[in-house]
């Protein structure tokens, strides 16, 4: 069987060199003369507070944005987020202990709302604990443990229910709704599992949580889909006596590649706008990878530059154990090359020009490869291949462990 992930990039274009910020060009050209080989991410919280203040800005005073932590948790992102969001959305202990230390100087600790779909007890347990604003809770088996938990505390715990809506009305790239999953709690279920909610000691039902939306760059489509979970929500929580303060409508703001028209914001908040959730009651949206995603990039030095029966290949001290996203996700994600001069005297240098490349990575696998048939004008061992929009889900969804190379370094501009 012949292993074709990501799928090819012809008869794409590397990206030219100018696309790579000056700053993270001389970055990069220190990082190469400094020792071991690059392979390494580099931040600029600077653009993804950018990303937080133009969402932000562009909403109705009862929307909030909440980071999802899980999109890229290394700390200086995290610090850049925290005085343009409302709040964070977490999925672990370690997540939640990240963003109660990312409060702004001097303020109050950061509103959190947490989400999983199997959270254990001792996480659980730091939620409760943590007074966070909501526990979206995915099953009735969870309300009861966070239900005993706050009893055991002598506090009470609020949560917002996860739903897995029958159908969403609406057009665009949404999903995650209407099928067989282990997200939240099917629609039919909703009123026998908001029966046994209300009698539960140490329980404040607060709302909902309708997370059925990913890579969504339709902002019409994406207005509809908030207005929908805001209506749902109302009608629901008037039909099953809830005191609705809190609908968390989850991420799905898309993130536009090559040749894709990104998100239109201001059309969104002003679609947005024109939605009335009930008075007191606020909506949360937790965009993750929209926020970060161009704010970071993956660099690799190229070890070798070889040619197998007619196709030339360009390997990477990285790959998969570094930078999965573009083979998990089956997409193609463009780079440049970053010319490196420094090179050993006596010691050949292959190099191809003009031409299709493959690149792949350090792993002994076919399934190491991050980027097919890509044109470049000129690359060589020793140089540098960027990746950019790399911010998100980059280091933290990598497979760092496997054949234990080092893993990759990380840098804030």
């Amino acid at each position: 069987m012949t292993i074709q992930l990501p799928p090819s990039a012809a008869p794409r274009s590397a990206y030219p060199v100018t696309a790579l910020p000056a700053e993270l060009r001389r970055l990069l050209r220190y990082l190469a003369k400094a020792g071991p080989p690059v392979s390494a991410y580099v931040y600029d919280g600077a653009v993804a507070a950018e990303r937080a203040r133009e969402l932000r800005a562009a909403l109705p005073d009862w929307a909030a944005v909440y980071y999802a932590v899980k999109a890229n948790s290394f700390p200086g992102v995290v610090a850049a987020l925290a005085p343009h969001v409302d709040g964070f959305e977490v999925a672990s202990k370690a997540e939640l202990e990240l963003a109660l230390r990312a409060r702004p100087t001097g303020g109050d600790p950061p509103a959190v709302v947490a989400a999983g779909p199997a959270k254990s007890v001792p996480v659980l347990t730091a939620l409760v604990r943590g007074r966070v604003e909501a526990i979206n809770a995915e099953s009735l088996l969870e309300l009861h443990r966070i239900s005993r938990i706050a009893v055991t505390e002598g506090v009470t715990a609020r949560v917002a229910l996860r739903v897995n809506p029958a159908a969403i009305p609406v057009t665009g790239s949404l999903h995650m709704g209407g099928v067989p999953s282990q997200f939240g709690v099917a629609e039919p279920d909703v009123p026998g599992v908001l029966r046994a909610a209300r009698r539960l000691p140490g329980l404040d039902l607060v709302g909902f949580h309708v997370h059925a939306a990913s890579g969504n760059l339709d902002a019409d489509a994406h207005a509809d889909y908030l207005r929908w979970c805001v209506e749902w929500s109302t009608r629901t929580a008037r039909e099953h006596g809830v005191d609705l303060r809190h609908i968390d409508i989850g991420g799905g703001i898309g993130v536009a590649f090559e040749g894709e028209k990104p998100f239109d914001v201001a059309r969104f908040g002003e679609l947005a706008a024109q939605v009335e959730p009930p008075a007191g009651t606020k909506v949360v949206l937790e965009p993750g990878r929209f926020l970060v995603a161009d704010c970071g990039w993956y660099a690799a030095e190229v070890t070798d530059v070889k040619t197998s029966y007619g196709k030339h290949f360009v390997v990477l001290r990285g790959g998969i154990n570094h930078f999965q996203l573009p083979t998990s996700w089956d997409i193609v994600h463009n780079m440049a090359v970053l010319p490196i001069e420094r090179w050993p005297t006596g010691c050949p240098r292959p190099a191809v020009e003009n031409a299709e490349v493959t690149v792949v990575g350090e792993l002994c696998t076919p399934e190491d490869t991050l980027l097919r048939d890509v044109r470049v004008d000129r690359v060589r061992a020793g140089d540098l291949v960027v990746f950019p929009y790399a911010g998100s889900y980059g280091w933290e969804f990598a497979m760092h462990r496997f054949l234990g190379h080092p893993v990759a370094e990380r840098h804030l501009l």
